[in-house]
């Protein structure tokens, strides 16, 4: 009873205030970020091994993983063997949907991970990245012009009038 109470209270906790709940479990989190749809597990098992800069966005399902669970393997062998690594996450940075983050990455300043990324080593600054493995697509600049010319400018008007422009642009 005592473990689903503690479990329904880190729950609410994380709901409640996600960034917060990240800085307690020890990771360092920059100003003006939002964490959405995060999870206890989000962070991993060594949370103070994560870094975030400002204005950082996590989107559901992100994770990341701070060791190599698979040296597992040597454990016969080397009966202590573990390997972990750092991850930072720089400035201006959005991260989609199930992307995963591994250990020792740093992904630099202003940059867009796709969803469903597996970002296996470092991203640079001004990139857009997707994929398994991430590779960098696009720069940042050819980034925001392709989303310029696609660009609606919807973002703060009321959801009737939202839906009424998205569903004659996309359903007529």
């Amino acid at each position: 009873m005592i473990r689903i109470c503690k479990k329904i209270s880190r729950i609410y906790k994380i709901k409640k205030n996600p960034i917060e709940y990240a800085r307690k479990i020890g990771v360092d989190v920059g100003k003006d970020c939002r964490f959405l749809g995060i999870k206890s597990g989000t962070f991993g098992s060594e949370p103070y091994l994560i870094k975030i800069g400002n204005h950082v966005t996590l989107t559901s399902g992100v994770q990341f993983i701070t060791h190599d669970g698979g040296v597992w393997i040597f454990r016969k062998e080397i009966q202590d063997i573990d390997v972990f690594g750092k991850i930072i996450v720089g400035d201006n940075v959005f991260i989609g949907i199930s992307s995963i983050i591994m250990p020792g990455v740093t992904i630099g300043n202003n940059v867009v991970i796709g969803a469903g990324s597996v970002v296996t080593k470092n991203i640079p600054s001004n990139s857009i990245a997707a994929g398994v493995p991430a590779k960098v697509i696009n720069t940042y600049d050819e980034y925001k012009v392709k989303s310029l010319r696609n660009s609606l400018n919807i973002k703060n008007i009321e959801p009737d009038l939202k839906k009424k422009i998205l569903v004659e642009k996309f359903l007529n």
